[in-house]
């Protein structure tokens, strides 16, 4: 069942969203070579802790850490790990985190050190395809709006789209209806109307878009082994311009 936010629930996701902004742009500024995924999770537990939230991952169907940290050919949902970060590598941050009650959700992709300029453009068209996206997410417009503008983006600039994972209904809850694809056609599926909250997160890959589960039961790779970009924010749906619940003040036409 899709849940219509009041007013005053969409103000309690936009000061978790404000939060988790501050979390991911403080992460943002300790990659680097050398650094572990290990010691980005601690940070950013401590951080939402101190701040009176609960990392919302840590323990979720058994998850164990508060940070999802893919590299390279990892999609999502990579474990923190000991292993330090090399130089070009790329790496995928998501996390979510509970504030009064409320989610939000959010996720990014940054170079470690210096990297080649196509892991560059990976990471710009990805994000690219996320504000196409969230720009369709508009009273009146059908939740396939949001799927094809992913689509056709990444396509378009020869990269995959991963089928197997999508985004999602967001609120109380981490995972609610409806689920939100990377791929299909416009102008099909659900209404959408004001007071929808949906976390968009388009997962694009160099190359081709199947993927397997690694032996943790979690981390999801791409079977041709090609590096994988992942961007997310959580997105309300309003009578005017959607708002980035998680990015406060962002401009959602910026790559229009």
């Amino acid at each position: 069942m899709i849940t219509i936010k009041s007013t005053e629930e969409v103000g309690k996701m936009r000061k978790a969203g404000a939060l988790l902004h501050q979390v991911h742009e403080h992460l943002r500024t300790l990659i680097e070579p050398g650094i572990t995924t290990a010691y980005l999770d601690q940070v950013a537990e401590k951080l939402i802790r101190d701040a009176g939230a609960i990392p919302s991952f840590k323990g979720y169907q058994g998850f164990p850490f508060t940070l999802c940290t893919s590299v390279d050919d990892e999609v999502v949902h990579g474990f923190p790990s000991n292993k330090p970060l090399k130089e070009g590598q790329l790496l995928s941050v998501d996390c979510g985190l509970i504030l009064d009650g409320w989610q939000s959700d959010s996720a990014f992709s940054a170079p470690v050190g210096k990297a080649d300029e196509e892991t560059l453009r990976l990471i710009r068209v990805t994000e690219e395809c996320f504000w196409l996206a969230a720009n369709q997410a508009r009273e009146g417009n059908r939740l396939g709006d949001i799927s094809h503008a992913v689509q056709e983006h990444a396509e378009k600039n020869g990269y995959g789209v991963i089928r197997d994972m999508c985004g999602h209904g967001i609120g109380m809850e981490m995972h609610e209806d409806p689920n939100v694809p990377n791929f299909g056609p416009a102008g099909r599926g659900v209404r959408l109307k004001a007071g929808m909250t949906l976390a968009i997160e388009p997962m694009i890959a160099r190359g081709r878009w199947p993927i397997y589960i690694d032996d943790n039961g979690w981390t999801a790779i791409t079977r041709d082994h090609s590096w994988c970009s992942h961007y997310e924010h959580t997105v309300a749906v309003t009578t005017g311009e959607p708002e980035i619940l998680s990015f406060p003040g962002a401009d959602v036409r910026r790559f229009l």
